[in-house]
């Protein structure tokens, strides 16, 4: 049976952002047929204590094998699946094979910086509980770029392609 996967995005967060890449890429992927056990919890605020509250919430209501947090990365030009999470001293990485997951992926890298935002204090908070409470739930964190019409397609050919490795159980 595939795995259980909770995919969350952000809503904006400047006042110039007509939408936040990471929310688009979902409602890309919800509109296609297949959506076996992917369960999408949209728009978290760009906040960490109430995105933090409401993902943990929504991880008791749903129990997922896998967590996939998306958020928007302006500056960037691909895929960026995020190896770690850093907050003052301490380093929490994901339980994933990021270097497997990345291969044959035409638009996806992998990165060891998650920001400095909300993206990687919500990271790091997920990675913190999840570990902290013994729940089995891995958990990834993928920065999207700004969508266009050049880069829409490749984009979401990869994310489902990566999402389909993670339910394959293999990682």
């Amino acid at each position: 049976m595939a795995a259980k996967i909770l995919l969350t995005s952000f809503t904006t967060w400047r006042p110039h952002q007509r939408a936040n890449s990471s929310d688009q890429l979902l409602m890309n992927l919800m509109a296609l047929p297949e959506q076996l056990n992917l369960y999408f919890f949209r728009q978290l605020p760009v906040n960490l204590p109430v995105a933090r509250d409401l993902m943990i919430a929504k991880l008791h209501q749903i129990c997922p094998d896998l967590l996939l947090c998306c958020g928007m990365a302006e500056s960037r030009s691909s895929l960026c699946l995020e190896t770690q999470a850093v907050l003052g001293n301490q380093t929490l990485k994901t339980q994933l094979d990021v270097e497997q997951l990345v291969q044959g992926l035409g638009c996806t890298t992998i990165s060891q910086d998650a920001g400095r935002f909300v993206c990687n204090s919500l990271y790091h908070a997920m990675l913190n509980y999840l570990s902290g409470n013994l729940i089995h739930c891995k958990t990834l964190f993928v920065h999207v770029p700004i969508l266009t019409a050049d880069n829409r397609e490749q984009i979401l050919q990869d994310f489902r392609l990566l999402i389909a490795r993670l339910q394959s159980n293999l990682f």
